[in-house]
């Protein structure tokens, strides 16, 4: 690969500049969020019969992987008791009360259910927290009924396991892993402000590049990996089986006649890409098509500027070298 004018480096500075969840920034919003954690808890060790078990900080905050354009931090909240209702609109409402009880300092309107989460608003930070409930029985792996933020169905799943599937690919890949699922996560960003009808849910993103890590590819070189996994999409047609072993069987994977079949690694009966058509798989492997393009083409263009511009197409115009 020719780099002359573009290299690793660039994208590494790049990333910093303008794809990156600052550390100051990650730091305070974490502190914020182990200290609605922290208050829970002191609330649950004075009331042991109350029915929110425990938060816990979910979602790219936790994992690493926020993007600059982070505006929302995910928190898990678990709930035990017969009492807790089934009726999603009914077990929000439930969460929303049951937070106001351990949060007396926040105004009622300060704790608000949604479509599929209760939102937590700080008025200091001017940042919100989405509450996302989980019916809990006592698991001893935190396996919990999650409501989908895709369709309000509720959907097993264990936020502990979830942390520690993509903190053993970030061991094995010490910072690349990350930065490459955010490059891939800020691309992704890109197409669906310009392409209409464009779906690629970042879950997805990082289970296709922990297969690629599981896979033995090195994520070292950022624009040898960004080709990889744009190459991997285009050459799978978004139709090939990605599934995990690290909690389950891959035997124990349902028969599946959907075009997308990307399966949650700790819930074999969870295909994360079960809403997505055939025109959305299709339009996910155009874009990557377009992106390995580009790449190949900034790699050997004769000048600084016209590899800036190929770049451009992968990144915006945000992206200047």
């Amino acid at each position: 690969m020719a780099r002359q004018h573009i290299d690793h480096r660039d994208i590494v500075a790049f990333a910093q500049d303008r794809v990156n969840l600052p550390k100051d920034k990650a730091d305070e919003y974490r502190a914020q969020a182990r200290r609605l954690r922290e208050k829970l808890e002191t609330y649950v060790g004075e009331h042991p019969d109350f029915t929110l078990k425990k938060m816990m900080l979910s979602g790219s905050l936790a994992k690493g992987t926020a993007l600059r354009s982070l505006n929302d931090i995910d928190v898990a909240c678990y709930i035990s008791g017969a009492d807790a209702p089934q009726d999603i609109v009914k077990l929000l409402e439930y969460l929303a009360e049951r937070l106001r009880k351990a949060f007396p300092n926040f105004s009622p309107e300060q704790v608000q259910p949604q479509t599929y989460s209760v939102t937590v608003s700080f008025r200091g930070s001017g940042l919100d927290v989405d509450v996302v409930p989980i019916l809990y029985a006592g698991d001893p792996q935190w396996y919990g009924n999650l409501v989908s933020q895709d369709d309000g169905s509720f959907l097993e799943t264990s936020i502990p396991l979830h942390l520690d599937f993509a903190a053993k690919r970030k061991r094995v890949q010490e910072k690349h892993f990350a930065q490459v699922v955010r490059l891939v996560k800020y691309w992704a960003r890109l197409m669906k402000q310009e392409r209409e009808g464009f779906r690629f849910k970042s879950f997805m993103i990082e289970m296709i590049l922990a297969k690629l890590c599981d896979d033995g590819l090195d994520f070292a070189d950022y624009p040898e990996a960004l080709q990889h996994f744009f190459t991997y999409v285009a050459r799978s047609d978004m139709r090939e089986l990605i599934v995990f072993s690290d909690y389950y069987r891959p035997s124990d994977v349902p028969a599946l006649n959907c075009p997308v079949k990307i399966i949650d690694p700790v819930n074999a009966a969870n295909n994360v890409g079960r809403l997505y058509t055939s025109a959305n798989a299709d339009a996910i492997v155009d874009a990557a098509l377009d992106a390995g393009d580009a790449i190949d083409a900034a790699l050997a263009a004769p000048n600084k500027q016209l590899t800036v511009a190929y770049w451009q197409k992968v990144f915006g115009s945000a992206f200047q070298g």
